[in-house]
C-alpha cells in the first residue's frame, strides 16, 4: 500500500539529509583531490614538452594560457570517470585504468586547445600521445605509492616475532591473506611457503612466496622444512573447499609432525578493498569436525522446492530446535505466503523469530506457542493458521532422558503427532512431513520405539490418501544425528574440551551417522517435493511403486563414524593430544543406547529414488484404526502413569522393539 503523501514526505526528509550530511563531510576531501590532481596536471606538462621537442621550448607568455588549460582539459576529463572522487589509499586496478583513460583524455582536449587557439605548439606530432603518457605517469605515482605507504600501519607494535606459518591454496583467499598480512605493522604469521591443490604449480610464487609442492607432498615439504629448521608453527588453510578425506589426510600429516592446522578468516574478513572499515588482526580460527565429513554437495531440485512452498502457508513445529530452526529458514527463502512456527519452548521460539525477522522481513509470520500433546489447543490453531504444509519436528530426541521419563516420550512422540496429523488433515492441509529417526530402526529404547509408532500412523495415513480416503499426503524422513543439534555430541565434546576434559564416549565401539543440519533439511525439503506430488507425474508416467503406498524417505548418511575416532579428532584439531593432553573415558552404554544404528530395517530393503542422497525404505504399513486406537490406549496409561502397560502395548504395536533400559528407574505398574 502506498504511503500517504505527507508520511512519504516525513520519511524522505531524513534520507534526504543524510545524503546531503555525507556530501558535505566528502567535500573537503574531493576539493583536495581536485588540488592535487590540477598541480599534478600543470607538473606533468614540462616533461611532455622536453620528451616531445628538446631543442624548442615555449615563450613565457605561452605558460599563462597554457597551465589552466592544462588543468581544465583534465578536470573535464576526469569527470566521466570521477576522478576527484577516488580514494587514493584503496586505489585498486579499475581505478588505475580510470586514471590512464583520464590522463588520455586530457591529453587530447589539450591539443585541441592548441590547436584551436592558434598559437605556440611543439613541432612532434606525436606530442599529445607523449603528454598523455607524461600526465598518466604523473597521476599514477601517489594512487600506487598510497596504499604502499599504508602497509604495516595497523595495530600496535609487538615484540612477538612473527610465527612461520605454511599456506594452503592459491586461490583469491590465499592472494587476501597474504595481502592482509602485509597491511599489519607487525604481522603475526610470516608465510613460509604454499602448498597448491595441485602438484603442478609447484615452483611458482605468489607476492614473493614460493609454492612448495602439492598438497599430498605435504609430508616431504615439512620434512624438507624440518630438516632447514623452518619448520612451521602452523598450516594455514586459505582454501575454503578443502575438506572430507583430503583435509583429514592433511590433518594426520600435520598431527605426525607436531603441527597445528588452522583456517584463514572468510574473505570478507581479509578483503583490503573495504573503505570505510578499519584494517584488522588476521585471526586464524580452528578447523570445524564438519569440515571432515565427507560429504560431497547434493544437487537438489531447488525449482520443485520452490514449487512446493511458494505462495503457500507452512506451519514447522519444534520451531525453536535445531531441525525445526533450519526447516523454517529455508522455508522462509522459498517464499512462503505465511510462515507459522509452532514450539513448547517460549525462549526457543522468541529466537528463531527474531532471527527471521531480520533474514526474511518480507515473510509474514506467526509465533505460535503451544504443546502438541494437547488437541484442543492444536486444533484451533490449525484452523487458524490453515497450513497447506506441515513440517512436524516437534519431538523428545535425547534418549538417556526419555528413558528417565518414558511416558513423556510416548505422549510427545506418538500422540503428538497423531494430533498434529489429524488436525492437519481435518482442515485439508495439502501434505504433512514427519521427522523421523534411525533410532526407530530395531529400536532399543523409549524414544526410538515412540517414533518408530509414529511413522507407522503417518505411513497408515498416507496409505489412505493414496487410496483416495483422505486427501492429506504424509510424508516420512528418517535420518541419522545431525552434527552440532542440541544434546548432540559435538557441542558435548566442546564443552568438556574447554574445560580441559576429559571427553566422555560410552563405548569404543560405538559408531553414529552424522550429516550436517544444512544438508539434512535440504533433503528432507527434497523428499517433501517427491512423496507430495500425485501418484502421476506431470508427463502422466507412473511413479515408482515405493512412492505410492507410505514409503519412509531415508537420508544417505554416508558411512558410520566411530565416537571415539571423533573425539581424538576434536582434541586434535584444537592443538592437543588425546590421551596425554586430554584424556579420553569410556562411561559405558547408557539406558536405550545401542553400538550401532540402522538406516534399514530387515524387513524394508532399501530403494534409490532419482535424487542423489535420497532413498526409500519399502513399508510396512499397518491399518490407521488399528494404530489410532493403540496410541489412544498407550496415551490413556501413560496420562494415568501406568508405565509397564504403556510399554507393553508399545512392544506388541512394534515386535521389534528390544528394550535396554539399563539403569532407568523402575516405572509404576
Amino acid at each position: 500500500m502506498p504511503l500517504p503523501q505527507d508520511e512519504e514526505a516525513a520519511y524522505a526528509s531524513p534520507r534526504r539529509a543524510a545524503r546531503l550530511y555525507a556530501a558535505i563531510m566528502a567535500l573537503p576531501r574531493i576539493l583536495l583531490n581536485l588540488g592535487l590532481d590540477s598541480l599534478l596536471a600543470v607538473l606533468a606538462l614540462p616533461p611532455a614538452l622536453w620528451m616531445a621537442s628538446p631543442g624548442q621550448w615555449p615563450p613565457a607568455s605561452w605558460w599563462l594560457g597554457a597551465v589552466p588549460g592544462a588543468v581544465l582539459a583534465l578536470l573535464v576529463a576526469g569527470l566521466p570517470v570521477r576522478l576527484p572522487q577516488q580514494y587514493w589509499r584503496f586505489a585498486g586496478l579499475r581505478d588505475l585504468v580510470a586514471v590512464v583513460g583520464a590522463g588520455l583524455g586530457g591529453a587530447l582536449l589539450f591539443a585541441l586547445g592548441l590547436h584551436a587557439a592558434d598559437g605556440w605548439a611543439p613541432d612532434n606530432l606525436a606530442f599529445p600521445l607523449i603528454h598523455a603518457f607524461s600526465l598518466s605517469a604523473f597521476l599514477l605515482a601517489p594512487r600506487i605509492l598510497a596504499p604502499l605507504k599504508q602497509a604495516h600501519r595497523v595495530g600496535q607494535p609487538s615484540e612477538e616475532p612473527a610465527r612461520p606459518v605454511l599456506l594452503v591454496g592459491t586461490g583469491d583467499a590465499a592472494d587476501l591473506f597474504i595481502r592482509a598480512l602485509q597491511q599489519q605493522r607487525t604481522p603475526d604469521y610470516r608465510v613460509v611457503g604454499i602448498l597448491a591443490r595441485w602438484p603442478r604449480s609447484a615452483g611458482r610464487r605468489i607476492h614473493g612466496h614460493p609454492i612448495l609442492g602439492g598438497l599430498e607432498e605435504a609430508g616431504e615439504v615439512l620434512e624438507r622444512l624440518r630438516a632447514e629448521n623452518r619448520l612451521p608453527s602452523a598450516i594455514v588453510l586459505a582454501d575454503p573447499d578443502l575438506h572430507g578425506p583430503a583435509l583429514e589426510e592433511l590433518l594426520d600429516t600435520a598431527d605426525r609432525n607436531g603441527v597445528v592446522v588452522k583456517r584463514a578468516p572468510r574473505l570478507t574478513a581479509l578483503d583490503p578493498a573495504r573503505r570505510e572499515a578499519p584494517l584488522r588482526r588476521v585471526d586464524l580460527r580452528p578447523v570445524a569436525i564438519e569440515d571432515l565429513l565427507d560429504r560431497p554437495q547434493v544437487p537438489l531440485d531447488r525449482e520443485g522446492m520452490a514449487r512446493l512452498v511458494q505462495g503457500r502457508r507452512v506451519l514447522v513445529t519444534g520451531a525453536g530446535g535445531t531441525i525445526g530452526g533450519e526447516l523454517a529458514r529455508q522455508v522462509a527463502a522459498l517464499g512462503p505466503s505465511q510462515l507459522a512456527l509452532l514450539d513448547h519452548g517460549e525462549f526457543a521460539l522468541y529466537g528463531i523469530d527474531l532471527e527471521l525477522a531480520e533474514t526474511h522481513p518480507g515473510v509474514p509470520r506467526r509465533a505460535l506457542l503451544a504443546d502438541i500433546r494437547d488437541s484442543a489447543r492444536i486444533a484451533r490453531l490449525m484452523e487458524d493458521v490453515r497450513p497447506e504444509l506441515v513440517f512436524h519436528a516437534a519431538a523428545l530426541k535425547h534418549v538417556p532422558m526419555v528413558e528417565n521419563d518414558p511416558l513423556e516420550g510416548l505422549l510427545t512422540n506418538a500422540l503428538g503427532t497423531r494430533i498434529v496429523a489429524d488436525a492437519a488433515r481435518s482442515i485439508g492441509c495439502l501434505a504433512m512431513v514427519f521427522i523421523s529417526t534411525d533410532k526407530a530402526v530395531n529400536p532399543t529404547s523409549v524414544m526410538g520405539a515412540s517414533k518408530r509408532l509414529a511413522e507407522m500412523y503417518c505411513q497408515a495415513l498416507d496409505v489412505q490418501a493414496r487410496h483416495g480416503e483422505g486427501g492429506m499426503r504424509c510424508v516420512t524422513v528418517r535420518f541419522g544425528n545431525v552434527l552440532g543439534s542440541t544434546g548432540s555430541v559435538v557441542p558435548l565434546f566442546r564443552r568438556q574440551l574447554e574445560r580441559g576434559g576429559p571427553l566422555t564416549v560410552t563405548h569404543p565401539d560405538m559408531r553414529r551417522y552424522f550429516m550436517t543440519v544444512r544438508e539434512a533439511v535440504g533433503l528432507v525439503l527434497q523428499a517433501s517435493v517427491v512423496g507430495a506430488e500425485d501418484s502421476y507425474s506431470r508427463d502422466g508416467a507412473a511413479q515408482p511403486p515405493e512412492l505410492a503406498d507410505g514409503g519412509i524417505f531415508v537420508l544417505d548418511m554416508g558411512k558410520p563414524v566411530k565416537i571415539v575416532d571423533m573425539a581424538r579428532r576434536m582434541v586434535r584439531l584444537a592443538g592437543l593430544r588425546p590421551d596425554e593432553d586430554v584424556e579420553i573415558r569410556f562411561t559405558g552404554l547408557r539406558p536405550g543406547e545401542k553400538l550401532f544404528e540402522e538406516l534399514f530395517h530387515g524387513q524394508e530393503p532399501p530403494r534409490p529414488t532419482q535424487f542423489p542422497g535420497l532413498m526409500v525404505a519399502t513399508p510396512r504399513t499397518a491399518d490407521t484404526a488399528l494404530v489410532g486406537r493403540a496410541i489412544d490406549e498407550i496415551a490413556q496409561a501413560a496420562r494415568g502413569g501406568h508405565a509397564k502397560a504403556a510399554l507393553a502395548q508399545l512392544a506388541r504395536l512394534v515386535p521389534e522393539f528390544d528394550h535396554n533400559p539399563g539403569t532407568a528407574p523402575a516405572a509404576k505398574a
